[in-house]
């Protein structure tokens, strides 16, 4: 018996009977094992270049882009990648032109972009050289491999022609089979047809020549023994749970399958089935794996594309205070923080979207920033109006024609109310110095005119009456109309009751007006709560006819936004008021008294809606 791994010197000129048997191992050789195609899938290195990429966020600055150019420059050759080079660069000179559009170029910030810039380039252009270097030399390694392996397949064909040398070829195409898969990889368009070129004439070798029976069997079993191990570890990897690592591992067994020669033809088929079995296991797992990926990438990409949206729905020709202005900033920044809670999409999707988000936030604060500026401009324009004012009414502060300079201040005080905002800083200086003016021309006056008093103090009396007869009117049982219309008589005959006392203007004139007021809130409860009951039986005449319901409903929402829209108005305009003076402290009840009456407007407004909500669901 032969020592197994070598071939007899004898025996196939001893053994008759062997030619015989060689007919019928050749015969079961001659079948070739199916060439396994796995689906067409990701490249996995892509595939996990993409996860690491994936938890890098866009919301950079050009130092920590550098930083993480030169990690990159720092990698061994084979592990920088491209796509990955090109996203940093695009983000980075994304940042870059924007810091380039907000700053300028000649800014210190934009030179230190510039240079950034620079280094950034450098370190790109290096990573890039080193690893078109290393490609090349892979690329040399292939091509030297491949014409190896093509070398090898010619020797073992030349081998298979040579059936009388059976004892001295055997060794040397054992050799040849081991060195054969020694040499590294070679260009994947050559892997297959290279590959297969080996298998035939390795088939062909093992059909054609007359091998010693035992040999070939200890051949056949040292296959199967090494296929079999192949299978286990096979069956093991489709059970893990890292399905990317269990990709990876099942090309390597498919190459290492490869390399393995033929077992006995009855078992070619058996073990290929199971193996391919398990492979297709981990190749389900694979695709279901990205399948899921891509998935959860449409569901982020969707909210994405909502965040965008809702940004780009911000109209900012209709933000006409600050006010309006905060309350879009703050949804901005709200959406802002949204992004970057959000999953990551595609990488090609993610882009885009970043890139379009980007522009509509840049476009919300670059309209922003013109509107403080606008508005900066129009309050020193109000400053320089109102200082005029104040020269000019401390030019008339010692006048002594009463009556036209009482004229002129008059005119003024009304003229200062219709000026707008000036900046805060200025604001009380330039009030103070407009009202020490006027008070000194008003108290010289009456100094002068003392001889009015008795008049006035009549005058005085007689207000007061005015405000009794009002209040009076709080205890009126008649209706609506008839209480207004007493509640104007009243307010004619005040208007006919000349002037009081200088120091009781302010405090009677807010009794009289508190004391209207009174009047009209009993008197409008009374009317609001009739016309919403009037409302609520117009709404139910309407139950049924749904398109009626929403067109009024519709109606009632645009008055109610521009109640609130007022509201907003109202509430900016008492933000810029001052109440140190008494002139001062009216402007500011005045707005107030408006700004309750509003709100008064918009819970009607608010409480007509609920009608109509609940006309419309009664129905459904």
């Amino acid at each position: 018996m032969p020592e197994p791994g070598k071939a007899p010197e004898t025996a196939m000129s001893t053994a008759p009977e062997a030619a015989d048997v060689q007919n019928e191992i050749t015969a079961s050789e001659n079948v070739a094992e199916p060439e396994y195609v796995g689906p067409e899938k990701e490249d996995p290195e892509s595939a996990a270049e993409d996860e690491m990429t994936a938890g890098v966020r866009q919301e950079m600055t050009l130092e920590s882009l550098l930083d993480a150019a030169r990690e990159v420059l720092a990698r061994d050759a084979a592990d920088i990648n491209n796509d990955e080079l090109r996203r940093l660069r695009q983000q980075f000179f994304s940042l870059h032109n924007a810091a380039a559009n907000a700053d300028g170029e000649h800014t210190e910030s934009g030179a230190e972009a510039n240079a950034l810039e620079i280094t950034f380039n450098d370190v790109l252009n290096a990573a890039r050289e080193k690893k078109n270097a290393w490609s090349a030399e892979q690329l040399a390694v292939k091509s030297a491999n491949l014409e190896r392996k093509n070398a090898i397949i010619a020797e073992i064909l030349t081998l298979a022609d040579d059936t009388d040398n059976v004892n001295r070829t055997f060794p040397r195409y054992k050799e040849l089979q081991d060195e054969f898969n020694s040499i590294g990889e070679v260009d994947q368009t050559e892997e297959t047809g290279v590959w297969k070129r080996f298998q035939d004439a390795r088939e062909k070798f093992s059909d054609n020549l007359k091998i010693n029976k035992e040999l070939r069997d200890y051949d056949f079993k040292k296959n199967l023994e090494a296929k079999q191990a192949l299978l286990a570890e096979a069956q093991a990897v489709a059970v893990e749970e890292d399905v990317i690592a269990a990709y990876r591992k099942l090309q390597d067994l498919h190459n290492k399958w490869r390399q393995i020669g033929p077992v006995a033809k009855e078992l070619r088929e058996v073990i290929w089935n199971s193996f391919r079995e398990a492979s297709v296991q981990i190749n389900k797992r694979y695709q279901a794996f990205f399948e899921a990926r891509k998935a959860e990438e449409a569901v982020h990409e969707a909210a994405k594309e909502a965040l965008c949206e809702k940004v780009e729905a911000v109209d900012t020709s209709a933000l006409k205070s600050y006010q309006a202005w905060d309350e879009a900033t703050a949804l901005v920044i709200g959406a802002q923080k949204e992004w970057s809670e959000a999953g990551m999409a595609s990488p090609k999707a993610n882009r885009r979207l970043f890139s379009r988000f980007r522009a509509c936030c840049d476009k919300f604060f670059q309209a922003k920033a013109e509107y403080y500026r606008s508005a900066r401009e129009e309050m020193s324009r109000n400053l320089a109006r109102k200082m005029e004012m104040a020269e000019k009414a401390e030019a008339l502060s010692t006048s002594e024609d009463w009556r036209a300079t009482t004229e002129v201040l008059a005119a003024l005080q009304k003229e200062w109310r219709t000026v707008g905002p000036v900046p805060k800083k200025q604001s009380d200086a330039v009030w103070k110095r407009f009202t020490t003016a006027c008070d000194t021309f008003f108290a010289r006056k009456k100094e002068a005119t003392s001889g009015a008093r008795n008049e006035e103090q009549a005058n005085l009396k007689s207000k007061r009456e005015v405000i009794g007869l009002l209040s009076e009117l709080l205890e009126f049982d008649g209706t609506r109309d008839e209480a207004f219309a007493r509640l104007r008589g009243l307010q004619a005959r005040w208007q006919e009751i000349g002037h009081v006392p200088f120091r009781e203007k302010d405090k009677i004139y807010e009794a009289f007006r508190s004391a209207c007021d009174a009047v009209r809130d009993k008197f409008n409860l009374q009317e609001s709560r009739r016309r919403m009951n009037n409302f609520r039986e117009s709404i139910q005449k309407l139950e049924g006819d749904d398109n009626k319901l929403y067109r009024e409903r519709e109606h009632t929402l645009r008055i109610l936004e521009a109640r609130r829209n007022d509201l907003r108005t109202y509430e900016n305009n008492l933000g810029f008021l001052s109440s140190k003076s008494k002139s001062g402290e009216s402007l500011v009840r005045d707005l107030q008294r408006r700004i309750e009456r509003l709100k008064a407007d918009i819970a009607d407004l608010e409480q007509k809606i609920a009608v109509i909500d609940s006309g419309i669901s009664s129905k459904e």
